[in-house]
């Protein structure tokens, strides 16, 4: 009897951790690229991938977003902030199979991120 419940824990664990969704990670992208992606194992509490986009209001061609699991309960949701005195407008997409939310990642040093990041905020002011 005890090898039958202990091979039945086992089992479950398995098929607990079979479960577990993958998804696309991506901590900054900035238009449209993600830099540093890689794919993640969800853990068992999180049942979405989601991807996460802000736009600056001032610029308006600076958008930047993130990828990669996140809780149902925080899906379609939508956030107005303001960073330094920038307003943004964030939301957030989901979808429920592996790797849905599908990154394309472009591995670049940081200082050349930045350097794009910077260049995108400068040309919206520019357009003025």
């Amino acid at each position: 009897m005890n090898s039958i419940l202990k091979s039945a824990i086992g089992l479950s664990i398995l098929i607990v951790a079979a479960n577990c969704l993958d998804c696309k990670q991506c901590k900054i992208g900035v238009l449209g690229n993600c830099f540093f992606g890689n794919d993640i194992s969800c853990s068992s509490s999180t049942e979405s991938c989601y991807t996460g986009q802000a736009q600056f209001n001032a610029s308006q061609s600076l958008t930047l977003i993130s990828k990669g699991c996140i809780d149902s309960d925080l899906c379609g949701s939508a956030l107005t902030g303001s960073i330094l005195g920038v307003t943004f407008t964030s939301s957030i997409t989901c979808c429920n199979t592996d790797l849905c939310n599908g990154a394309s990642s472009v591995q670049l040093p940081l200082t050349v991120a930045l350097c794009a990041a910077i260049l995108s905020s400068l040309w919206g002011f520019l357009e003025f």
